[in-house]
């Protein structure tokens, strides 16, 4: 991830950049100003009710004019607005590695619940198996054993009643004095 390293060095070097600006910024300003009297306009302004204040005024080419003091407010309102951008990236940054670990140990927990599930399933099958090949086992005995007995004779069927032959016939009581 060259990108991501890129990333990180070049925010590494911001934030150096802007802590340094924010404690140093004055006398560096100041110096600039003292060694390039064209860029006056960087010489740190002091505060109008500042007590007890040096007076740099001195040290510094001329007060900067009116355009000269937007331009310079402008540039802190920007690097203000950017330090603020450099804050957000970095909390945005700590996040996404939280979601990332998050996601990392939620995967890592799928995959140890589908390793268990594809055990029980093999588990199952290899069951399945056995129970099949006993039961095909079982019906080899079967068979075996019914090629080697005789051939059984069917059951006689039922008998039905028969109605009585005519030979048979019932004979009809004669009244007593007649032959």
């Amino acid at each position: 991830m060259p990108s991501l390293t890129g990333f990180l060095i070049i925010f590494c070097v911001g934030v150096a950049a802007t802590l340094g600006w924010q404690s140093y910024g004055d006398a560096a300003r100041e110096m600039i100003a003292s060694s390039y009297p064209q860029l006056g306009w960087l010489a740190p302004k002091l505060a109008p009710n500042a007590p007890n204040a040096p007076d740099r005024s001195a040290l510094a080419v001329p007060a900067a004019s009116s355009p000269d003091q937007q331009q310079l407010n402008a540039i802190s309102l920007d690097l203000d607005a950017m330090r603020q951008s450099i804050e957000r990236i970095a909390a945005s940054e700590e996040q996404i590695t939280r979601n990332v670990d998050r996601i990392a140990t939620s995967i890592a927990t799928g995959q140890e619940q589908m390793t268990h599930s594809v055990d029980r399933i093999t588990a199952g099958q290899e069951q399945i198996t056995r129970g099949i090949t006993k039961l095909q086992e079982i019906e080899q005995y079967i068979l075996y054993k019914n090629s080697e007995s005789p051939p059984q004779q069917p059951a006689p069927a039922p008998a039905r009643s028969r109605a009585p032959r005519p030979s048979q016939a019932p004979t009809t009581p004669t009244p007593a004095g007649n032959p």
